[in-house]
């Protein structure tokens, strides 16, 4: 009769210790590529919303009085979603600085989320 041939229980103790040893090593630097990726994002949302303020205000003559007029004017296909809140109704936006002296409610966009970034800087200040 043949005899069984199997894993003993030592080897698949070593195994499971190099795996959770391997998944400590990588799981760090995983989470914060993701945080690293998602300020990016959000430094690339913030700079296209932005640009279309301004190319708004030099085209009309006047900031636009909520974010979603950039949106029906054509100047942004949607508004992008705060990578950071999973939301696009998430942004907070300021109004334009009182020495450009022309009209609209919407002449800056910051991120609402909470936090630091990976850098130190709060992202709201972004």
């Amino acid at each position: 009769m043949a005899q069984a041939r199997g894993f003993t229980l030592i080897e698949l103790i070593v195994v499971m210790a190099i795996v959770a040893l391997l998944a400590g090593i990588a799981a760090p630097r995983y989470f914060n590529a993701v945080d690293r990726a998602k300020a990016n994002s959000l430094r690339s949302s913030l700079g296209v919303m932005r640009d279309a303020l301004d190319k708004y205000a030099a085209d009309k003559g006047h900031y636009p009085d909520t974010l979603e007029q950039l949106v029906q004017e054509r100047y942004l296909r949607q508004l992008p979603e705060d990578p950071l809140t999973g939301s696009a109704t998430s942004w907070v936006t300021q109004p334009p600085p009182a020495e450009a002296e022309i009209g609209g409610q919407v002449g800056d966009v910051h991120s609402g989320a909470a936090g630091r970034a990976p850098d130190g800087s709060q992202y709201a200040d972004w």
